[in-house]
């Protein structure tokens, strides 16, 4: 690249990561840390089947307690966020990570492996909607795209390090693992508890009828009755079921094909190098532009972009589709967290992040089965037929959803009001339930 190659590109990275707030900075070096230690979701089942001798189907009734563990806490996680505050929530969650994963290290009997993984799995998914609430919280609107594509990125570099460096510590140890991921999220919880300060906005004026101090009006079911939201969870279980197959159907699909579980992960790191490399990029292009269109684009991107996997025989047209699908997940990820936040009210985001986390959740309970059911049934040219077939349903509800949908907020006043400790400021359009 030429030296004024190397200078625009600079410049735009400067452009891309300037004018964020330095709480946030501290919340994405959390992430980036958190991340930097994954170890059990990457190697959890090679660590079953392999070094304890356990079966294939222990080990996905094992990856699936696991997922069950996040779907429970989902919900549970979102209240607490409201209730008590970001940063506790997050502490409390980072800390029961770190002890659970490090006692499921030592577990021996598979009962008490399968029982720590649950737990496992709901520490581990507890502190997302804190997570995205406080970046809501922290971060002015117009900047919220930027801000959740940086923290995207920083999960996918870290997590596109730790399963290279993972992959080598499973060779020395498996114990090992388990202990460095611990010491990873203690470090994480360390850095929240001394330089991320609580956002949560400052309540305003009396609760409503039926609720309380604590809630400020906003409760499960206001989550529930609201009906545009609750049609973007939808839409937006819809989109993990699809992006979820590129790691539980197509390495079925793959040794189908002759090819083997290195062939695979050859395969999928283009996954994760693309993220690390065009999610800076990618930002600056769509930070600007219609969400709808964006939404309707990346939906179809992902669901099209698994139906050509009907049409691959090798690692390199297998690899051709990974490109494709996950271009629109470098879209949709920001966007989507960007249009949730957009409709949740600010004294409410912890729920509707709660439940939000919970659609993704459920897809990765629920995925699994999907691709084994049609895979064994009717073959793997069906799964990627149905993914196509999902992908357009998604854009066709995201374009029905976001009809009238005002730019920002919720089209209310924007007189602003001061939250607590950071001085960050929210409109008041945000504060109010919707």
């Amino acid at each position: 690249m030429s030296a004024t190659g190397l200078g625009r590109a600079a410049r735009a990275t400067r452009e891309t990561v300037s004018g964020l707030p330095r709480e946030f900075w501290w919340l994405w070096t959390s992430t980036l840390v958190n991340r930097l230690g994954a170890f059990v979701a990457t190697f959890m089942a090679l660590y079953l089947t392999l070094d304890r001798g356990y079966s294939a189907s222990y080990a996905g009734l094992v990856a699936a307690l696991h997922g069950l563990g996040g779907v429970v806490s989902s919900l549970g996680a979102g209240v607490m966020t409201d209730r008590f505050g970001r940063r506790p929530t997050m502490l409390v969650a980072q800390l029961a990570t770190a002890a659970s994963v490090a006692v499921l290290g030592f577990m021996t009997h598979p009962v008490a492996i399968a029982g720590v993984a649950f737990l496992v799995g709901m520490a581990s998914n507890a502190s997302r909607p804190a997570v995205q609430a406080m970046i809501a919280d922290i971060v002015p609107a117009e900047d919220r795209v930027r801000a959740f594509s940086l923290n995207y990125w920083a999960i996918n570099l870290g997590f596109a390090v730790s399963s290279a460096g993972a992959g080598f510590i499973a060779e020395y140890s498996y114990l090992a693992g388990f202990v460095g991921e611990a010491a990873m999220t203690l470090v994480c919880a360390i850095v929240v508890f001394l330089k991320v300060p609580e956002s949560r906005p400052e309540r305003s004026g009396a609760p409503a009828a039926g609720g309380s101090a604590a809630d400020d009006g906003v409760r499960l079911s206001t989550v529930l009755r609201d009906g545009r939201f609750m049609g973007v969870v939808g839409l937006s279980f819809v989109i993990a079921l699809i992006f979820q197959q590129g790691y539980v159907g197509l390495p079925v699909a793959m040794g189908t094909d002759g090819l083997s579980s290195s062939d695979f992960g050859t395969a999928i790191a283009v996954n994760g190098v693309l993220i690390v490399v065009l999610q800076i990029p990618v930002t600056r292009f769509i930070q600007s532009r219609d969400p709808r269109l964006l939404l309707v684009a990346s939906s179809l991107l992902a669901g099209y972009g698994f139906g050509l996997t009907a049409f691959a025989g090798s690692v390199g047209v297998y690899a051709l589709t990974i490109c494709v699908w996950t271009v629109a997940e470098i879209i949709n990820a920001p966007v989507q967290n960007g249009l949730i936040v957009q409709l949740s009210p600010a004294h409410g985001r912890g729920r509707y992040q709660g439940m939000y986390t919970l659609s993704w959740s459920a897809a990765a309970l629920i995925a699994p089965l999907m691709s084994g059911v049609v895979i064994d049934h009717f073959g793997a040219g069906w799964l990627w037929a149905t993914c196509a077939v999902l992908g357009t349903v998604a854009a066709a509800g995201y374009w029905l959803l976001m009809r009238g949908l005002p730019a920002t907020g919720t089209g209310g006043p924007q007189e602003t009001v001061p939250a607590p400790e950071t001085g960050v400021r929210v409109t008041k359009a945000e504060a109010s339930p919707s």
